[in-house]
């Protein structure tokens, strides 16, 4: 109350600065859940891809390199293939393990005149050479593997009649060349049982297998395998005769994709003397078919002496 008398009341109000905060939460729960469904389509992503398109995904967004590179397959596919001293591209490294032919002997020192010292002789220049064009075609031949590889699965996935049978496609480079194996799974069979008749599925399979390789010029071997343990047909006929006649039909179903007779190397019947799965020679994954893309040894350098 002042001297005068007059009454002066004062009002004060409180939790005037509440309002400022009311809905920072929400924004705070907005951004965690939208972070969690994220995660999650990744996890979903990683879950259904193949390892292919998993470092095709690499690959594009790897760094590029400023640095041009001249390595590559150049072959009749058009693959790339990164070579040790080129700018590689910061991708994945192939999955196909590289096989070139061991390098030549170093040629003799030339007794011939006129050679300074310190300078390279007309025979290790020859060497040299052709120890360096053995090795590009061989990375060349490892590049359309690679790339036919690739094309294989890709067929594969992109057909859904034969979508399913991916994971029973097994592709990989060996010394003798890309082999390309069709195998047995419980329930799904390459063949009808106990014949050397292939089922609607495998004929689809084989014609797309014959396109991509078809587009190389290598020579093909093509070879039949059955589970272990003793059979015998209705007619006689044993594994042997059961393998080769699977191995055979496979040959009639490639060129009638499109695959040239001449290029048929070898058709053989193996029974069950190379199972894939040694320590269970009756398991179904053992009968199998065997395509493999002959590697090709790189013609012989003019003056080279073997």
């Amino acid at each position: 109350m002042a001297s005068d008398g007059t009454i002066v009341i004062k009002r004060i109000k409180k939790g005037g600065h509440g309002g400022h905060h009311g809905g920072a939460w929400k924004v705070a729960y907005a951004d965690f859940v939208t972070a969690m469904m994220a995660f999650f389509l990744l996890m979903w992503l990683i879950n259904t891809t193949t390892p292919e398109q998993k470092r095709g995904i690499a690959d594009y967004f790897a760094p590029q390199s400023i640095a041009e590179t001249v390595s590559g397959a150049g072959g009749v596919l058009g693959g790339k293939v990164m070579g040790e001293d080129s700018a590689k591209a910061g991708g994945a490294a192939s999955v196909f393990q590289k096989n070139a032919p061991s390098s030549p002997a170093t040629s003799k020192p030339s007794t011939q005149s006129g050679v300074s010292h310190g300078g390279a002789t007309n025979a290790d220049a020859s060497g040299a050479n052709g120890s360096a064009d053995s090795h590009g075609q061989s990375s060349a031949q490892d590049g359309d593997f690679a790339a036919a590889a690739e094309a294989i699965h890709q067929a594969i996935q992109d057909n859904p009649d034969i979508a399913v049978l991916s994971k029973q496609v097994m592709i990989d480079n060996t010394p003798e060349g890309l082999r390309i194996q069709l195998v047995d799974q419980d329930g799904r069979p390459m063949f009808q049982q106990g014949t050397s008749e292939p089922m609607p599925y495998t004929k689809t399979l084989l014609a797309a297998i014959a396109r991509v390789v078809d587009r190389l010029p290598n020579r093909v071997s093509i070879s039949g395998h059955t589970a272990g343990g003793a059979f015998e047909a209705p007619g006689g006929a044993s594994n042997w005769e059961l393998s080769s006649g699977r191995a055979n039909a496979a040959r009639a179903l490639l060129t009638a994709g499109g695959l040239v007779q001449d290029r048929i190397y070898e058709v053989a019947g193996k029974a069950g003397s190379e199972p894939l799965l040694p320590e269970d020679p009756v398991a179904s994954a053992n009968r199998r078919l065997s395509i493999v893309l002959m590697r090709e040894a790189p013609p012989v350098p003019p003056g080279h002496q073997l």
